[in-house]
Order: structure tokens, then C-alpha cells, then sequence
């Protein structure tokens, strides 16, 4: 991916290295995201300075350059959103992405970076510990920084269906649904957010910044994260009524289905998905 002659966007907090305050009381439901996204009571964020929080002294080459990508990756995304946003006449209110170490403290409560990248959708924020890439690179086996990249435009997939209204509703369709009811409506949420990646993937090949590869390191890295093949690997087996995020193979139709018609109506989960 040609990234480095890009765009910084100013819309990156870092609070990596920073002492959290003591949380109390309990998180609430968790929608699983990515890895997980956190759904919980919102416990606040702290008021913090978005240029303090790490020690620049303190990190590695490897860190800095890697939270400059993050950067340069937001910025494409927002220019891609505020595009297609305004081109239906719309103003496209651009989310800010929280980097971290190990735990934050969120709009939608406590979370450990073991859960994975997040959106928050009460305080409009993309939250990653960037040691998932590592994970995501050895753990996962999707290596590449169109990998990492399609992770940051998936979380901000999920920050587009809050400002379309999608997110509540599905929220509120799951109320006193079944559990495998709630986890096909969760499903369909995601793999929306997927095709919406794709979105910005097709957006960012017509501005020629793709290189040869990063397709298929953004494909292999929706693969390798589907829920039958995570299951496949943690319990030695597949439970369909318990996806929430879908299986390898419709992860990677969906970014497919996006990149390649740049079009926010063909990402229709919801409707696609209706037996």
C-alpha cells in the first residue's frame, strides 16, 4: 500500500503508555467485534489531552511508524466517507480513533485489548491496542499492511451504519430475540461494516494507492478471522447459531462485494440475508 506520501488525519488520540483511572461498577453486553466489539454502559472517558498520553522517547521506530499508518489509513477513510456522504447531500461526522495499551477506558465501558479493535458507538470512537496486529500477522496468519488497513476501515464500517441510524436499529430488533436470532441480526450488522471496508478499498484503488497484493492480504484477513474458522481453531468445532460475525467465506463475498462496486446500496446485508 502507497501510504506514505498521504494524509495525516488530526482525528488520532493517543493514549498509549497513559495510567488509567480506577473503574468502577460493571461492563455491560458485549456484541462480539472483529475479535469483539464492546456494547457496554457508558462509563465515561476521561478528559485527556490528545497530545499527551505516550512517550514518544519511550516507543520504537516500529511503533511510531506504525501509528503514523493508522493515521494516514483514517484519513483515507474519511475522505472516502465524506464523499459518498455528501454526494447524497450529507455531512459525514468523522469518528476519532483511540490508540491504547492493554486497557481503556471507553464510552462503552472498560475494555482489555484482548477483545480486539472496537467502535463505540456512544462516544463515536475507534479504539486498537496495536499489538493486534501482531496477533493478527503471527496468531491469524494475515500479515500485510492492507491487513492492518482493512481492519481500521471495518471498524469505521461500523461508525457509517451508527450515523445511518443501522446501528440502534439492529439494537433494537434484538431485544427479545433468541439468541441465534440476535446473533444472525449481529451477522448481518458485520458483514455490512465488511462490505463498507470494501467500499473504501475501491475508493482507495481508484487513487491508485493499492499495490500489487493488498486485495489479497485484505481477503485473507477477513478469511482468517470468520467465526467458523476462530471456532475451528479455539474448540475443535463449528456452531453456526453462535456467529456473530460470519463465516470466512461470506466475510471475504462482502469486502468483495464492496470493493468491487463501490456502491453503499449493494451492501445490503440485511436484505441479502432474509430467507
Amino acid at each position: 500500500m502507497r501510504w506514505r506520501e498521504g494524509r495525516r488525519s488530526s482525528n488520532v488520540q493517543d493514549r498509549r503508555g497513559m495510567k488509567l483511572p480506577v473503574v468502577g461498577g460493571g461492563i455491560g453486553g458485549i456484541i462480539l467485534l472483529v475479535i469483539a466489539l464492546l456494547l457496554g454502559n457508558d462509563g465515561g472517558v476521561p478528559n485527556v489531552d490528545p497530545s499527551s498520553g505516550s512517550n514518544p522517547a519511550s516507543l520504537s521506530a516500529e511503533e511510531r511508524e506504525l501509528a503514523d499508518f493508522v493515521s494516514v489509513v483514517l484519513a483515507d477513510t474519511e475522505d472516502t466517507w465524506n464523499r459518498i456522504f455528501a454526494s447524497e447531500g450529507f455531512d459525514y461526522r468523522e469518528p476519532t480513533l483511540v490508540l491504547f495499551t492493554n486497557a481503556v477506558d471507553s464510552g462503552c465501558g472498560f475494555a482489555e485489548s484482548a477483545i480486539g479493535p472496537f467502535y463505540c458507538p456512544l462516544d463515536e470512537r475507534v479504539y486498537i491496542d496495536l499489538s493486534f496486529y501482531r496477533d493478527l500477522r503471527d496468531r491469524f496468519g494475515a500479515p500485510g499492511d492492507f491487513a492492518q488497513a482493512y481492519v481500521i476501515a471495518h471498524e469505521v464500517g461500523h461508525h457509517v451504519q451508527n450515523l445511518q441510524g443501522i446501528s440502534e436499529q439492529v439494537q433494537d430488533a434484538q431485544q427479545g430475540l433468541g439468541e441465534a436470532d440476535a446473533n444472525r441480526l449481529s451477522v448481518m450488522q458485520e458483514l455490512q461494516a465488511d462490505c463498507y471496508a470494501g467500499i473504501w478499498a475501491h475508493n482507495a484503488e481508484e487513487r491508485n494507492i493499492l499495490e500489487q497484493g493488498d486485495v489479497e492480504e485484505a481477503l485473507n484477513a477477513a478469511s482468517s478471522i470468520g467465526d467458523d474458522r476462530l471456532q475451528m481453531q479455539s474448540q475443535g468445532r463449528v456452531i453456526p447459531d453462535s456467529f456473530t460475525h460470519g463465516t470466512s467465506a461470506q466475510r471475504t463475498s462482502w469486502f468483495q462485494t464492496g470493493l468491487e462496486s463501490g456502491d453503499v446500496e449493494s451492501c445490503n446485508t440485511f436484505e441479502a440475508m432474509i430467507e
